[in-house]
């Protein structure tokens, strides 16, 4: 579905006040890169700036959506527009080539000219030199704009004849309205967007089997601390070991542990904080009433130890046997 302005502005405000005002001011730059991380909206706010850039008949610094070039860019047969994405493992040299020979034809198309290259980081020295050429000498109605995710592996002079716009993350709260407009459950939203900023590889972590067992089993270890230390000692046995088998799995599960004495604080706090875990609540408010906050300050402070020893202790049970002991001591 088509974002409405005001979405567009709320995800990004910097990025589209900036746009917009250069539009308004005829101030465009002849060539941008825009980057930022997956998920922060950069694709969907290229479109907008491209649309707006070919529109016939802007109202207020937004693409008016009847004109017959919006209809031809959401068609996707606008002849002014060239969208150019990695052929395999990269962006090679014809592909570079045929974008200049096709934005030099004299009978492409009349007015401004776009060219949109997706992953730019990924043109090899070949192609990110034939770019560079191009970009030393820019024609007055051409406009490129590219999009990457890793600035630092762009050409350090490919850079510096762009206008940068930097995307930043999304806020947890707007990940996890997207995530939720995804489908996802709003519980499980609110765990991975504690884990990543990265709005792909929080769908993949949700998606992911083993990832739901591991939270599964973070759960029960709290409950288990919570009730018997020896239950705890047992769970850790027979369900952590299985599924945080390798030390970045135990790195997560101790973050995602971190995050449950986290919540159970809030609510004894009565912060109304967006929890990790929102589907444990009643259970939290439970603990947070046979707690003080002393001993919720040791029990955080025993994981967050735990998280510190982790990269130099090669003996992970021993280390999550020595923080359950920890934490029912707390």
């Amino acid at each position: 579905m088509q974002k409405t302005i005001e979405e567009f502005q709320e995800m990004q405000p910097v990025v589209m006040k900036r746009l917009q005002g250069a539009y308004a001011k005829d101030r465009m730059a002849h060539a941008y890169l825009f980057e930022g991380p997956a998920g922060s909206g950069i694709t969907e706010v290229t479109h907008f700036f491209v649309k707006l850039l070919l529109c016939e008949h802007p109202v207020q610094n937004v693409p008016c959506e009847t004109c017959r070039s919006c209809q031809l860019y959401n068609s996707g047969n606008h002849p002014s527009i060239v969208f150019i994405e990695p052929d395999g493992q990269n962006i090679k040299i014809d592909q570079i080539r045929e974008l200049i020979f096709n934005m030099n034809k004299t009978g492409f198309s009349t007015g401004r000219k776009i060219y949109v290259i997706q992953d730019a980081d990924r043109m090899n020295n070949a192609s990110a030199n034939a770019l560079l050429k191009f970009l030393e000498e820019p024609e007055m109605n051409v406009t490129a704009i590219l999009l990457t995710e890793r600035l630092n592996a762009i050409m350090t002079t490919i850079r510096s004849r762009c206008q940068l716009v930097s995307f930043q993350p999304l806020s947890r709260t707007k990940m996890m309205e997207r995530l939720v407009g995804g489908g996802m459950t709003a519980s499980l939203a609110a765990t991975v967007s504690m884990l990543t900023q990265n709005l792909d590889e929080a769908k993949e972590l949700a998606a992911d089997e083993a990832f739901i067992q591991q939270r599964k089993v973070v759960l029960k270890l709290v409950e288990a601390v919570n009730s018997n230390v020896h239950e705890a000692l047992l769970l850790l046995q027979s369900e952590w070991l299985p599924v945080f088998k390798e030390k970045e799995d135990t790195e997560r599960g101790l973050d995602m542990l971190l995050f449950a004495y986290r919540d159970i604080a809030s609510v004894k706090a009565g912060l109304e904080t967006a929890r990790t875990y929102p589907d444990m609540d009643e259970l939290w408010k439970q603990m947070a009433l046979q707690r003080s906050y002393p001993v919720l300050s040791k029990q955080l402070q025993a994981v967050l130890q735990a998280k510190q020893q982790l990269p130099r202790n090669m003996n992970r049970t021993l280390l999550m046997e020595q923080l359950m002991l920890n934490l029912q001591e707390g």
